[in-house]
């Protein structure tokens, strides 16, 4: 069973790949990517999850949320679906991170999880999509696939864009008594409801707005939508033919960025839009979008550097059994085949689902680098970290 994911085509596009086995981890990879990332943390490993990954920095980088399938006791088998955690980043007196501290689970049991979010500005509120339960249509679920082989996630007609307050986030007491009376206080709740799947949601900086995608159930279309949390007011962003999905907000709210399989080939390509605004500067819709790559690959998973300047993501480039990680820099100014690129992991298998934290200093991704799983020896897909040195298209990358 190939889950949801956000980006989405984690579910993984790690089954895409098939697996990769690696008796003995290659760590070449550390020079390799010493221009742009060091000081690498493995923050999941095989002993806690099977799998793990997608996961997303809170405000002030000192929790991450993400997804992942439990290590089962011996004898027992895998969760089928993901799991939704949160866990406080383990660092030394001096700040250096070194691992997480013991995961919570925030997702209900049995349910499928994908695409996880913190609130920008409450903090222990989290949002994710879940089923709540047993997803009702495993036996036949609408999903995507490319060619139909294995590139494939499943859209399941239950799937809620949900909140969710984890009072263990919270240190202000003040703070936590307010929070601990809302309704997402001891169980997750749907924040609109909507037959078919929603999920892939993210807050704007001031978490007035939600972006997301919503399938059509009859068509299997995904679309990209907004709604306004206070008004509940949703508005369509891009519902041009192809699946399009990943979708978040930049840094200053004025453009989005998303994956789309608009030419239809089933090679999803990254585009930008500039929103559009009403006289009291409500996004209205999309003003223009502009193609950020247009090739034969498969890239997907973008994600913004708080500069604006440019994006991180995932591209089959080097091959479909070894995702990496490259930066490609945002100028609306300039034709999409002039917009330069750098290569950024260089690690054997699946490198992607490239984040920043807020302040730009650490990248967060998932990686096959770790080396073997106690499942047949083949490599785990789990949640890697690094500090980014820089401008990836400067001359030298500054420290």
């Amino acid at each position: 069973m190939i889950n949801v994911v956000r980006g989405c085509v984690f579910g993984f596009m790690l089954g895409a790949m098939g697996q990769l086995s690696l008796a003995q981890p290659d760590t070449s990879w550390r020079l390799a990517e010493g221009s742009m990332l060091v000081d690498h943390v493995q923050l999941t490993t095989p002993k806690m999850f099977v799998k793990a990954g997608e996961a997303y920095f809170n405000k002030d980088a000192s929790w991450i949320i993400f997804q992942a399938v439990p290590t089962p006791s011996e004898g027992h088998e895998p969760d089928e679906f993901y799991s939704m955690y949160v866990a406080k980043l383990d660092k030394t007196g001096s700040g250096r991170i070194r691992g997480i501290e013991a995961p919570i689970l925030v997702s209900d049991p049995g349910s499928a999880n994908t695409c996880g979010w913190f609130h920008p500005t409450l903090p222990g509120v989290v949002m994710f999509g879940s089923t709540i339960g047993k997803p009702e249509d495993t036996a036949n679920p609408a999903g995507y696939s490319r060619d139909g082989k294995k590139y494939k996630w499943d859209f399941p007609l239950t799937m809620e864009i949900v909140t969710r307050t984890v009072y263990q986030m919270i240190d202000d007491l003040d703070g936590k008594a307010g929070l601990l009376g809302r309704q997402d206080a001891s169980e997750a709740v749907p924040m609109f409801e909507r037959w078919g799947y929603d999920a892939e949601g993210s807050y704007d900086a001031d978490g007035s707005h939600v972006l997301y995608t919503a399938v059509n159930p009859e068509s299997g279309d995904g679309d990209l939508y907004m709604v306004n949390v206070a008004t509940s007011k949703r508005t369509a962003l891009v519902v041009e033919k192809g699946y399009d999905g990943g979708p978040f907000f930049s840094p200053d709210g004025t453009k989005i960025v998303y994956r789309s399989d608009r030419r239809g080939d089933n090679m999803l390509q990254v585009f930008v839009s500039e929103l559009a605004f009403d006289a009291n500067g409500e996004p209205t819709g999309i003003k223009e979008e502009y193609a950020i790559t247009a090739n034969e690959h498969v890239n997907w998973c973008p994600f913004w550097h708080p500069s604006g300047k440019f994006l991180v993501y995932a591209t089959s480039e080097i091959g479909h059994s070894n995702y990496e990680v490259f930066a490609i820099e945002v100028d609306l100014n300039k034709p999409t085949d002039e917009l330069r690129k750098v290569r950024v992991t260089e690690a054997e298998g699946f490198d992607g689902l490239p984040v920043f934290s807020d302040d730009g200093k650490l990248m967060m991704w998932t990686s096959q680098r770790g080396g073997a799983t106690k499942q047949g020896g083949n490599a785990s897909s789990q949640i890697w970290l690094a500090r980014w040195k820089g401008d990836p298209f400067a001359q030298e990358a500054q420290p």
